[in-house]
This record gives structure tokens, C-alpha cells and sequence, in this order.
């Protein structure tokens, strides 16, 4: 049976509502739970003690965690947090770049969708390194994922993101702090004023990406769930569910409904459509623009 994910929360949070939110998961059907502070280490809402007494919650409940480390280094301070990350061998850790790699050579890792993983020789020199799972980059399509799980190394997992709105870019400038005409070492931490990202329309008044800190996400939120027999069949292991402001467990039950055979992949699609942050896409999925919608799912919702 397919494992369900629940990816590190992409945006910055309160206090209380994270944890409240990680009260209501460790009750959920979710298999995995991955926890940190991937985007910006200027979010300081939770500081990493929170995190690993989070994380032990979770372990309690049952749930595989694993530590995400930051995807973007740009300062000795977020070496540092990452090398602690690292040094916690109580959890597996999931590498976001590769300076992540390299600390964790050896001990066992998940290998992120950040570190863009689209050849055999370079999941080849992840899995010698240690890694155990392996999560495809958001762009990877059916077609090249099942040619690297043809040969993937023996014992090794594969996930792919299968909700939320998709992480596309990272910069060095914070895009919120901008928008509000302020400098990234002044933002006044603007992202917490946007749950799910800040969203950016087109000259035509149509949505077309999401502004959260440093990070660019799509407007429409990737929906795969009609494709979760066919990743069955394919031998993907996991499937993400990156967590939003809103109906994440919702979307959680659902997903879990349809492994277990409860639904059928259409009436969830249907079902999941109006919990969809922007409308659902699925093209990256079939090689097309991430941001099309096939005929399936279009026929589905």
C-alpha cells in the first residue's frame, strides 16, 4: 500500500497553530511526517527545541519523522542550524541541498526534492552516500520517474509530491518583504500575515504564482490523485502532501480513502476540488506545463 507524507509546512505559521495543527496530525492516517524550517530562518515562531519535542509527539503517535533542513544557505547561522539538524541522529533528516549531503554521508537520509534528482548516476552517488528514499523534483514526469525506478538502487524509496501548491524557485531576495517595500533584513516577518503565500496575478487579473519569502510557488495547487493506481503499479512508495492553511487533514482522509479502496481516484478528485488552494493541476505529471489540467481531472472535478 502506498505510504502518505506530510510534507514540512511551506509558510510561516503562529505559534500556537503549528502546534495545535501537529496535535490534529499525529491523530491522522498520515504514515510520514516531515518537520522544520525549509524557506527562511528569519521565521522564528519555532526554534529547533520546538521542533524536536514536536517530532518526539509525533514518534509517540507512530509516525515516521524525518527533519527537513533548510533549502537555501545563505549564512553562517543556517550552517549551523543545518549541522545540528544533522547531528540529531535521533530522526532520519531530510537533505535539501547538498552541503546537507555531505554531513549526513553515511548515516542514512532522504534525499529532497530540492536537490533535483533527474539522472541514474546521481541517484547512483545519493544512494552510496547514504540516502534511502528519494522524493522527485516537482517538473519530473511520469515517464523519466519510471525510468529511474527502473534502476534504482535495491532497498531504496521513491515519493513523489502529490498535493499542495508546488515549490517552483528559491532567490536570495525575499519577494514578500518587497512587496511591501522593505528590505529582507527588516521584513517585519510579512509572511505571517499570508497563511498560504502571497498571490501574484497577471496583467489579465489571473493568478499565476505565490510569493512566500524567498520562495515562488504556483498558484494552482498540483493534484495527483488520479494518478495513485498508476504509482502503485509504477513501485512509488510515498506520496507528499504538502500542508496548507486550510482542509489539510481533509485532504489527508481523502488520499487515505482511495488507498485503501474505499473511494475511487475520480470522486476524490471531485471531492478535493473545492480544498484546492487557486484550482488543481496535474500537467508536470504527463510532460505537459505544470499548470495544465488534463482531461481526466477536468472531467473528474
Amino acid at each position: 500500500m502506498l505510504k502518505l507524507a506530510l510534507g514540512p509546512v511551506l509558510y510561516y505559521w503562529p505559534r500556537l497553530t503549528m502546534f495545535e495543527f501537529y496535535q490534529q496530525v499525529a491523530e491522522s492516517p498520515v504514515d510520514i511526517v516531515y518537520l522544520g524550517e525549509v524557506v527562511c530562518s528569519r521565521r522564528h515562531e519555532l526554534r529547533l527545541p520546538d521542533w524536536f519535542d514536536i517530532a518526539a509527539m509525533l514518534r509517540d503517535a507512530g509516525k515516521e519523522v524525518v527533519l527537513s533542513t533548510q533549502a537555501l544557505i545563505e549564512s553562517g547561522a543556517e550552517l549551523t542550524t543545518m549541522r545540528k539538524l544533522c547531528e540529531a541522529r535521533e530522526f532520519l533528516v531530510e537533505a535539501n541541498d547538498f552541503g546537507a549531503v555531505r554531513n549526513l554521508e553515511g548515516a542514512g537520509f532522504i534525499a529532497g526534492p530540492h536537490l533535483n534528482i533527474y539522472s541514474e548516476p546521481t541517484l547512483a552517488v545519493l544512494a552510496r552516500q547514504g540516502a534511502r528514499r528519494w522524493v522527485a523534483p516537482l517538473e519530473m514526469d511520469r515517464s523519466a520517474i519510471a525510468t529511474l525506478l527502473a534502476t534504482q538502487p535495491a532497498g531504496m524509496e521513491s515519493e513523489v509530491f502529490a498535493w499542495g501548491r508546488m515549490p517552483l524557485a528559491f532567490s536570495a531576495r525575499c519577494m514578500t518583504a518587497r512587496n511591501r517595500n522593505l528590505p529582507k533584513d527588516d521584513c517585519q516577518f510579512s509572511c505571517i500575515d499570508y497563511p498560504d503565500g502571497l498571490v501574484m496575478d497577471t496583467r489579465e487579473q489571473k493568478a499565476f504564482l505565490v510569493l512566500n519569502g524567498i520562495q515562488t510557488q504556483s498558484a494552482l495547487c498540483c493534484n495527483l490523485v488520479l494518478a495513485m493506481p498508476d504509482m502503485a503499479d509504477m513501485g512509488i512508495n510515498v506520496l507528499r502532501i504538502s500542508p496548507q492553511a486550510r482542509d489539510t487533514l481533509e485532504v489527508v482522509a481523502a488520499f487515505d480513502k482511495v488507498r485503501r479502496g474505499e473511494w475511487q481516484p475520480a470522486h476524490a478528485a471531485h471531492v478535493l476540488e473545492p480544498m484546492a488552494p487557486g484550482g488543481s493541476c496535474d500537467g508536470f505529471w504527463s510532460g505537459q506545463p505544470g499548470m495544465e489540467r488534463s482531461a481526466a481531472l477536468e472531467e473528474a472535478i
